[in-house]
């Protein structure tokens, strides 16, 4: 009997093992283009405010974290087809995103807002829908869908990377760049003698990490993950960690800063 139970045990720790192992590492897709949010370090390693939160969700699942650099439209079919596991790419949670992906509860809330350039009489949104007036976006990003909906009249330039579009505003091609109000407040920062900055957003937006829609116990595990890491102070140290600059102005401009 003895002999028995030892041979249970034994074949009962094996499969523990297999499942284990057939979980593995949680494939985190993001596009390491996007500082300080997602980026590269000066050794080529994956750095900023995503990857930290993705090593303290892996450390609260009990996961190996491996991190998917791509393209940033090509992130939900990526996960759709089970190649990443999740998305923490500064994604938007939007309607639209929704009919195909599910989305953890939010761990922050931006906006989008203007990079225009210095010279330019525009002030809002609706200045620049006019006949003459052209825009750059991020191709895939709800700046790039909001102009696509929105602006009838002025003319829409679609680039692939968020410094191309910065680059046009600069060199005084497009009259603005449409992004999220913590990026435009850099790459104003960045080129300040070529651009200004309207950091009030026409429009709120939150984001959330992406999870398959037939993935209910790793949302739920993410849901607990982020509502105990804020309650632990983690997203405060980490915005004081690569997001200080931008905090300090929000709040003396008088704007929402959440994370």
């Amino acid at each position: 009997m003895k002999r028995l139970w030892t041979l249970l045990l034994v074949a009962g720790l094996a499969d523990s093992s297999l499942g284990a192992d057939q979980q593995g590492p949680l494939k985190v897709g993001m596009e390491l283009a996007y500082p300080p949010f997602e980026m590269t370090d000066t050794t080529g390693q994956p750095a900023g405010v995503s990857v930290d939160l993705a090593k303290a969700l892996g450390i609260s699942l009990g996961r190996e974290i491996k991190i998917e650099n791509m393209s940033f439209d090509g992130l939900i079919p990526a996960l759709k087809t089970g190649k990443i596991d999740i998305i923490l790419s500064s994604m938007t949670a939007t309607p639209e995103r929704a009919q195909s992906i599910d989305f953890s509860d939010p761990y922050l809330q931006t906006g989008l807002c203007l990079l225009v350039r210095k010279d330019s009489s525009v002030q809002t949104i609706g200045d620049l829908d006019q006949v003459g007036m052209t825009v750059a976006v991020k191709k895939g990003t709800t700046g790039h869908n909001y102009a696509s909906k929105e602006l009838k009249k002025a003319k829409i330039l679609v680039l692939d990377k968020e410094a191309a579009a910065v680059l046009e505003v600069v060199q005084g091609k497009v009259d603005a760049f449409i992004y999220d109000q913590m990026s435009t407040y850099s790459n104003w920062q960045r080129n300040p003698q070529t651009t200004r900055a309207i950091l009030r957003p026409f429009q709120q937006e939150s984001w959330a990490i992406g999870i398959r829609k037939d993935n209910t116990a790793l949302k739920v595990g993410i849901n607990s993950f982020l509502k105990d890491y804020r309650a632990k102070g983690g997203f405060e140290k980490l915005s004081d960690t690569w997001l200080l600059e931008q905090k300090q102005e929000f709040k003396r401009l008088g704007y929402p800063f959440f994370m």
